[in-house]
């Protein structure tokens, strides 16, 4: 039975984190991590997945509301499960039936059927059905705001065993968005009054796993015996937030924690060459990009002109260099899109046109919209103030806190003074979903094509008003043209017809400068083979190697133990 830990407890977990830099797994005291690579497979072996996001403040199961722990742990995703997984990191795959065990889409691609898989239980013991399938999507109609992925429901149809979901337009590039949706028991959830503010604190599922208790900072799983899949090879899973980087760092490179999402200085020396033997890093590029999402509703960022200008000083190799270490490649063209990945996606007008840094150039755009500097060289906006904002991003987030002040640096070249603010992770995730922010640095949506990256940066879909909570789209952008641009892209699988269309969004990101691109951002993932093989990797990519997406629950029952 599920118990929570008392405070007490939780404060016993926060003290061995912060004593994780000196060897000792906090979620499992009685096991070691080495760093002589001298350790040998121990059958039965707990697994930890770890994040570097401090105290987890509230408890929160909720699969939809994007600052529930459960999300931002991931530990949700080996609970509940999703109606098949698609390989985002290789689009050639076959995608793999899941929750529903046969699936088709229309030739149209504006509706898909689904038949739930038969034996299924959830982890009350109650069967899984097509009435839970069809409840989960009923709710995304019925409540918009748990619909994350905007895939456009329009109507859901349960007949017997099929259960039939209608969209308003073809999902050629949401599919993964349709699928991977994960389905809640219609016998739970049916009396709750507000599923956008539910919390599940007691949470059923049809997943590999069951919570067995929560704190601030370590979840503690169990495999079921029951379980659809068959037998797990992995017995407890501890879902471990460390205080940083740095601390997340050191429990990987002595094995304390085996599997994690996370940014690691000095990849080499500090994490992989600990263990050769065993020590794994894996990041297959991707569509996606860490961006400086700003506040186009208030000064100075409403004005293109500054924009464009402060877009001119980020200097992307010293990111690539300094704050991501030569971990991940530098973004280079001006469409933001990954090369070269995402090379065969950009528009013949911005071919070879890469980013430099150019100070001169930059303040000669500000003085020709009407910028001018005082004694001092501060800049002077045209309304005669001084120019300044805050950059923000989380504590412990070393690569993001290098990445604001390495752009602080840059801006000063323009005569602005541009702070770094470090607060706790739980205070800027709510500020950058109301909008409470100058500037953040954040990443973009990834997918199988370009879409997912410009739609979470630039669509009307997520566009709500300062102070609401936004899911994407967070500085606010609004321009009709580009949405239309982006639903043109969805709607059709002409190549040509594609291309025109990303013409027009690249045209305005390029001139109007509504994100601010900093660095790409593939799929990065550590774990290590000591006590478990079957991970993705160059030579098997089935999956998504980040634990806190869907793809979880498919990687932890394609582990087995190493031998």
């Amino acid at each position: 039975m599920r118990m929570k830990k008392s405070s007490i407890a939780a404060l016993t977990v926060a003290a061995a984190l912060t004593l994780a830099a000196c060897g000792g797994d906090p979620a499992d005291p009685g096991e070691t991590g080495s760093d002589d690579g001298s350790s040998t497979p121990q059958a039965g072996a707990a697994l930890t997945i770890a994040k570097p996001d401090g105290a987890i403040a509230t408890e929160s199961n909720n699969p939809w509301v994007g600052d529930s722990s459960g999300l931002k742990l991931g530990y949700i995703n080996a609970i509940l499960e999703p109606l098949a997984h698609v390989n985002t990191v290789d689009p050639t795959a076959e995608t793999v039936p899941w929750l529903a065990e046969e699936f088709t889409w229309s030739d149209d691609g504006t509706q898909l059927t689904v038949t739930p898989r038969s034996g299924v239980k959830w982890s009350d013991g109650e069967d899984f059905t097509a009435d839970d399938i069809a409840f989960t999507f009923q709710l995304f109609l019925d409540y918009p705001e748990l619909d994350t992925a905007a895939t456009g429901l329009t109507a859901v149809a349960n007949d017997g065993d099929t259960v039939t979901l209608t969209f308003a337009e073809p999902m050629w590039v949401k599919q993964d968005k349709v699928l991977h949706k994960l389905i809640v028991p219609e016998h739970i959830w049916k009396d709750v009054a507000d599923p956008a503010t539910e919390t599940f604190l007691e949470p059923v599922g049809t997943g590999p796993y069951v919570m067995e208790t929560f704190s601030t900072q370590s979840v503690e799983l169990t495999a079921r015996t029951d379980y659809w899949g068959g037998e797990l090879a992995v017995p407890t899973l501890y879902y471990v937030s460390y205080n940083d980087n740095t601390a997340l760092t050191t429990a990987l490179a002595t094995g304390d924690a085996d599997w994690a999402q996370a940014f690691i200085p000095n990849v080499q020396s500090a994490y992989l060459d600990k263990d050769a033997e065993h020590n794994v890093y894996w990041a297959p590029p991707g569509l996606a990009a860490d961006v400086m999402y700003m506040n186009l509703t208030e000064k100075p960022f409403d004005n293109v002109a500054f924009r464009q200008a402060v877009n001119m000083v980020v200097d992307r190799a010293k990111h690539a260099e300094i704050a991501r270490e030569g971990g991940v490649p530098e973004i280079t063209s001006v469409t933001g899109l990954p090369t070269p990945v995402g090379d065969s996606y950009i528009s013949d007008a911005y071919v070879g046109q890469n980013y430099e840094v150019d100070v001169d150039g930059a303040r000669a755009v500000l003085e020709d919209a009407g910028y001018t500097w005082d004694g001092s060289d501060a800049l002077v906006d045209p309304d005669g103030e001084t120019v300044t904002f805050e950059l923000q991003v989380p504590q412990g987030w070393n690569d993001y806190v290098t990445g604001i002040s390495l752009i602080a640096d840059s801006v000063a070249a323009l005569g602005v003074t541009a702070t770094v603010n470090t607060p706790d992770v739980d205070t800027w995730w709510n500020d950058k979903s109301i909008g409470d922010f100058d500037a953040i640095l954040h990443w973009t949506d990834g997918g199988l094509t370009p879409y997912d990256m410009y739609k979470s940066m630039l669509s009307q879909d997520w566009l709500v008003p300062i102070g609401e909570p936004a899911n994407n789209n967070f500085g606010r952008f609004d321009n009709a043209e580009v949405t239309q641009a982006l639903d043109a892209f969805s709607l059709t699988n002409d190549d040509a017809e594609r291309q025109a269309a990303l013409d027009i969004v690249e045209k305005v990101f390029v001139e109007d400068v509504p994100v601010i691109p900093i660095g790409t951002r593939p799929s990065i993932g550590e774990y290590n083979t000591r006590n478990y093989v079957g991970w993705p990797s160059d030579e098997d990519p089935y999956a998504d190697i980040n634990p806190t997406v869907a793809a979880a629950s498919l990687i932890l029952t394609r582990l087995e133990p190493a031998s």
